[in-house]
């Protein structure tokens, strides 16, 4: 049932491409472990090898705390449509920030939506496919606007005293870097 690749394929391109909501995992040896739900126009396939996503503002920043203290992370998909299938990749991520040389290069790729706060990118070790036989069948009815309306509301000033109030450390207390290296 379980079948490793050491690089996506075009069919597992296809397929991420198809879905509206992608799961991420992070943790440390003493953290809690973090899965979050990400959604809108936000992941790009860059090579066989490389993924990643325009993470937007959020009420925590387990993910850039877990990624700079452990770096391992996995990203999984779940087809909810009439095709079963579950697809994981594992791999190595990091918090990319604007101040950082790659965030030009990386950026252009994804449209502009509120609340920006940083790009995920993932290293990938390997790709992962299951049957997803379990998983229920559910039909996509839209985007929620409440994250977007809510950072347009705070504006750059709002979104950056929020960062600061709420994004520097995870619930587990480790620091997240998100504006210790802002310039």
């Amino acid at each position: 049932m379980a079948r490793f690749y050491s690089a996506l394929e075009d069919k597992h391109r296809t397929f991420i491409a198809a879905q509206k909501i992608f799961f991420t995992a992070t943790g440390t040896a003493d953290s809690r472990l973090n899965l979050s739900p990400k959604g809108m126009d936000s992941l790009r396939v860059l090579s066989d090898t490389r993924v990643a996503y325009l993470d937007l503002t959020g009420s925590g920043n387990e993910t850039a705390a877990h990624l700079k203290h452990d770096g391992r992370m996995t990203l999984m998909w779940c087809s909810f449509d009439a095709d079963p299938l579950i697809l994981r990749l594992y791999g190595r991520g990091r918090a990319i920030r604007r101040q950082d040389a790659a965030w030009s290069e990386l950026r252009r790729h994804f449209p502009t939506l509120p609340g920006e706060r940083q790009l995920i990118a993932l290293d990938i070790e390997s790709v992962q496919t299951s049957c997803g036989y379990a998983v229920p069948r559910y039909a996509y009815q839209g985007e929620r606007d409440t994250l977007a309306r809510w950072a347009e509301k705070k504006g750059t000033v709002g979104l950056l005293d929020y960062w600061r109030e709420k994004n520097q450390t995870s619930i587990d207390g480790l620091p997240t870097g998100l504006l210790a290296d802002a310039r």
